[in-house]
């Protein structure tokens, strides 16, 4: 193989169509854009989402809620959760390694479904007041 022998794999190049060359091309006179109109002439289009004047779609309908995107770095486990771990001194770093919340979570906190059994210590972990009671009834702690 040289440099000068190197040719592009069949069918991976495609000949630019050359339009408004004469009625025998195919695609000659308007060329594909049909007969006048905005669409029609060089330089004439609209923005995204024109409508011809009319009130766009965007505009008509009504603004609806909000998801910060602070959310990515929150996360919750139960304590159903910390049931089934069953270790002793739980951190975040824990639950990471066990994939119990994701990589990018920052804060974790306790929330008060199912039960548990087991006597469990949290370290940088929060506790709804329900679930605090809970994990506090059994000998644990939330630190």
């Amino acid at each position: 193989m040289e440099l000068n022998s190197i040719k592009p794999a069949d069918g991976a190049k495609h000949y630019k169509r050359r339009v408004g060359r004469g009625i025998g091309s195919g695609i000659g006179k308007t060329a594909g854009r049909g007969h006048k109109g905005q669409k029609s002439r060089a330089g004439g289009y609209h923005k995204v989402g024109f409508e011809g004047g009319q009130m766009p779609m965007h505009r008509r309908l009504p603004k609806r809620g909000f998801k910060s995107h602070l959310l990515q770095f929150n996360a919750e486990i139960t304590l159903t959760t910390l049931e089934v771990l069953g270790l002793a001194e739980v951190d975040v770093l824990a639950l990471k390694q066990a994939k119990l919340v994701g990589q990018m979570a920052k804060v974790v906190k306790v929330i008060n479904t199912g039960a548990l059994t087991k006597s469990v210590k949290l370290n940088g972990i929060g506790a709804t007041a329900g679930a605090k009671a809970a994990i506090e009834a059994v000998g644990g702690s939330v630190a």
